[in-house]
């Protein structure tokens, strides 16, 4: 939830003109990731769980991406999105972890 919290104060920034395009898309994609979560982990198996953690880590990927865009585009500066990024790393690697141990790799 911290993450969608951060993409949404950062995205709040971005041009008006942006408004239906990487604002909405990004905001989308980091609501996607806890949502996901969320609606894996009530599913009766554990296969479609797994199949939930994957889309989360791939929304994860794509607000990184688009953070990254962002930048380039001069929309916001690189010491604001940081902060984010390290977020999503932690993130990333949590949900790696619970992938695993849903796997039963560990």
């Amino acid at each position: 939830m911290d993450l969608v919290e951060s993409v949404y104060r950062i995205s709040g920034g971005f041009p008006k003109s942006e408004l239906y395009g990487l604002t909405s898309q990004i905001r989308r994609a980091a609501v996607s990731v806890p949502s996901n979560i969320a609606e894996g982990q009530t599913r009766a198996s554990t296969k479609e769980f797994l199949h939930h953690i994957s889309i989360a880590q791939a929304s994860l990927a794509e607000v990184e991406t688009q953070l990254e865009i962002a930048v380039r585009l001069g929309f916001v500066g690189k010491e604001m999105v940081i902060p984010v990024l390290e977020q999503s790393t932690v993130l990333g690697k949590q949900l790696y972890a619970l992938r695993d141990a849903l796997t039963g790799r560990r």
